[in-house]
C-alpha cells in the first residue's frame, strides 16, 4: 500500500486517466488530498505501442507501493545495452551505451498500454476514485471553488486538473478562447507485433535472437527507430517523416505498409524488410501547438497538466515524463500551501514547471533537426553529435525534492512581498513527505 501524508482536506478533481492524470491522482493521494478522477472511456484497454519514461519520471514511480509498481514494469521494459545508429543506407555511425539501471531512478521503456494498465490498477488498488464513462462537457469556476459538468451533474472541488490531452476543454477556460492547432509538418508510422517473423528471416533475425535491442537509422527528414523487447519476443518500430496532411487534431489512422515503404525507398534493406514483415501499422499525424501563455485559470482553481498544457514532439522522449513531473509538483504545491491557499499553490506549480518544460520541449526539436538535417560527411568526423542527449539537468532531476526546496521562494517572487504578508505557509520541514 501507499504511504500517505496527513490529510489536507483539499478536494482535487482530475479529468483524464492517462499518464498525467494517474500520476496526479496517485501523488495527490500520497500528499493527503481527496481525489476523484473522471475518464471518458467506458473501460480500460491496453492500446498503443512503445513509450519511454526517463529517469526523472522513473524516480517518481519508484516511490509508489514501496517499489512494487516498478517491479511490475521491469519485466516488460526494454533491457538493451546500447542504441546503435546507422545512416539510412546501412552505414554504421555509432553506438550509444545505455547506463545501468538505478533502482532509485530507473528508466522504463515498454508498451504504452501495458505500463498504463499497471499504473491504473495501482491507483485503483490504493482506493482512488476513478469513474469511467464520464465525459466532462464543461469546466466551471467561481471564487473559492472549481468544478466540472459531467453526466448532467456539476461536481465541485477545491481545484480541477485538466489532464485530458490537447483537446481538453479546460484549455478554453484557462485561455479564454479556443486555440487552434497547427501542423507540425511531420507524421509517424508505428507498429508493435510478435517478433517471430523477424526471427525466421535471415536478414532480420539478429535484431531479436539475442534479446533486447534498440537501433536507429537516420536520413534526410526521416528517422526510423526499431526495438525488440521482452527478451526479443516483441518488436516495435516508429518512422518519423515529413507530412503536411491538413487535419484538425493529432490523430491515429490505420496505416498502409506500402505507404510506409515509400517513405524509406532506397534505404537499408534491413529497414525495408522490417516493414515488409510487419502485419499492420498506424499512421499518426503530428499536430503541434504553440506553448500556452498560461496553464492556469484566472481564479487559479483550474490548471492544465501533460499534453493539455504542453504537447511534446516524440523526439524529445520526454512527453510522458514531463506530464508525470507536472502531477507530482502540483500535488506537492497543494500540500505545502494547504486548503486555504489553493490558488497560491496552483500559481506556484506553474511557475516551478513552466521554464523546465519549455527547455525539454526545445530539446525535442533540437534532436529532430540534428537527425533529419545531418551532414553525414561531418558526422563521420564527429559521430558523437548524433547521440541522444542525456544531461543531468533533465534526467537526474528530483521534481518532488525541488518543489519542497523552492516553493517558499517562488511564492515570495510571485507576490513581490515577504511570504508572511501574502499567505500563511507550513514550514517546509513540517511537511510529512510520503516515502
Amino acid at each position: 500500500m501507499e504511504q500517505r501524508a496527513a490529510e489536507t482536506g483539499i478536494k482535487v478533481i482530475i479529468v483524464g486517466a492517462g499518464f498525467a492524470g494517474l500520476t496526479a491522482a496517485i501523488e495527490c493521494y500520497r500528499k493527503g488530498h481527496d481525489v476523484v478522477v473522471f475518464e471518458s472511456f467506458p473501460e480500460l484497454k491496453p492500446l498503443g505501442d512503445i513509450i519511454s519514461f526517463g529517469r526523472n519520471a522513473g524516480r517518481i514511480v519508484a516511490r509508489w507501493g514501496n517499489g512494487s509498481v516498478v517491479e511490475q514494469i521491469y519485466p516488460i521494459s526494454i533491457q538493451n545495452k546500447e542504441l546503435k545508429f546507422f545512416k539510412y543506407d546501412g552505414d554504421f555511425i555509432i553506438a550509444q551505451q545505455v547506463p545501468p539501471q538505478n533502482p532509485v531512478a530507473p528508466f522504463l521503456n515498454g508498451h504504452r498500454g501495458e505500463i498504463h494498465e499497471i499504473l491504473f490498477n495501482h491507483a485503483k488498488k490504493i482506493g482512488i476514485d476513478i469513474r469511467l464513462g464520464c465525459r466532462v462537457l464543461e469546466y466551471v469556476e467561481e471564487p473559492g471553488r472549481a468544478g466540472v459538468r459531467v453526466n448532467g451533474e456539476t461536481i465541485w472541488g477545491d481545484v480541477v486538473v485538466g489532464s485530458d490531452g490537447v483537446r481538453s476543454k479546460a484549455r478554453e477556460l484557462v485561455l479564454g478562447y479556443v486555440d487552434k492547432p497547427k501542423s507540425s509538418g511531420y507524421a509517424i508510422y508505428r507498429a508493435w507485433f510478435d517478433s517471430e517473423p523477424l526471427l525466421k528471416d535471415p536478414m532480420t533475425k539478429h535484431l531479436v535472437e539475442n534479446g533486447d535491442t534498440h537501433t536507429g537509422w537516420l536520413g534526410p527528414e526521416v528517422h526510423f527507430l526499431a526495438a525488440s523487447l521482452k527478451g526479443g519476443e516483441d518488436f516495435s518500430w516508429v518512422c518519423t517523416h515529413k507530412d503536411d496532411a491538413d487535419i484538425e487534431e493529432s490523430w491515429s489512422f490505420p496505416g498502409k505498409i506500402e505507404d510506409a515503404l515509400k517513405v524509406i525507398d532506397g534505404w537499408d534493406p534491413i529497414v525495408r524488410r522490417i516493414v515488409e514483415l510487419t502485419p499492420e501499422c498506424v499512421d499518426w499525424k503530428l499536430v503541434y501547438r504553440d506553448p500556452l501563455p498560461t496553464w492556469i485559470s484566472k481564479e487559479a482553481r483550474t490548471c492544465l497538466v501533460g499534453d493539455a498544457a504542453h504537447p511534446f514532439l516524440p523526439t524529445s522522449i520526454q512527453g510522458a515524463s514531463q506530464a508525470m513531473e507536472d502531477g507530482c509538483v502540483l500535488a506537492a504545491c497543494l500540500q505545502i500551501g494547504g486548503k486555504e491557499n489553493v490558488p497560491t499553490a496552483v500559481r506556484a506549480y506553474q511557475k516551478i514547471r513552466y521554464g523546465r518544460v519549455r527547455r525539454a520541449q526545445l530539446l525535442g526539436e533540437e534532436t529532430r533537426d540534428t537527425w533529419h538535417k545531418a551532414d553525414f560527411d561531418k558526422i563521420k568526423d564527429d559521430p558523437e553529435k548524433i547521440k541522444l542527449k542525456r544531461e543531468d539537468w533533465l534526467f537526474a532531476f528530483d521534481c518532488e525534492a525541488n518543489t519542497y526546496e523552492v516553493y517558499e521562494g517562488v511564492v515570495k517572487e510571485l507576490a513581490g512581498t515577504p511570504t508572511a504578508d501574502v499567505v500563511q505557509l507550513l514550514p517546509i520541514e513540517s511537511i510529512n513527505v510520503a516515502a
